[in-house]
């Protein structure tokens, strides 16, 4: 499977999961980490559901595959989620040492990038825009929802 149509098949999981947090009433961010091909660990926002402003999506898939490795470490493994990380997402992202982080929409508010594009561990590749104009549809969708 080419890499553009892998990184497809896989941010739409990590969109379903974001449809999953719009239909709890969460910020709409999925993510799903994989490991060999395959899916280790799907997650989105709990931030309200769980009264915990660090239970962001890349937090809880981190946790996730961490549990399914065995360790912390996040080598060979790429995440896919459906918006730029934020700064706290992207330390820990770097601190799992993760191999690739793959990602939708940019967030020019609160991603990363909006600090340092370095945040991220030296060795991790970064791809971004991957299915953006969908995570973007529905972040919108879910804001101007609060607005009404």
């Amino acid at each position: 499977m080419s890499d553009i149509l892998n990184n497809e098949y896989f941010m739409k999981h990590a969109l379903a999961e974001a449809v999953k947090a719009f239909d709890e009433n969460e910020i709409p961010i999925g993510a799903v980490i994989v490991s060999n091909g395959r899916i280790i660990a799907r997650a989105h926002n709990l931030t309200e559901t769980l009264n915990d402003v660090t239970a962001h999506a890349e937090m809880q898939a981190i946790t996730a595959a961490a549990t399914v490795l065995g360790g912390k470490y996040l080598i060979d493994c790429t995440m896919y989620v459906t918006v730029e990380p934020c700064p706290m997402c992207a330390g820990a992202l770097a601190w799992s040492q993760i191999s690739r982080v793959v990602y939708g929409a940019n967030d020019k508010k609160r991603g990363y990038t909006m600090i340092s594009c370095d945040m991220l561990h030296p060795k991790t590749q970064i791809t971004g825009g991957v299915l953006a104009d969908e995570a973007s549809d529905l972040m919108k969708r879910f804001f101007e929802s609060k607005r009404r």
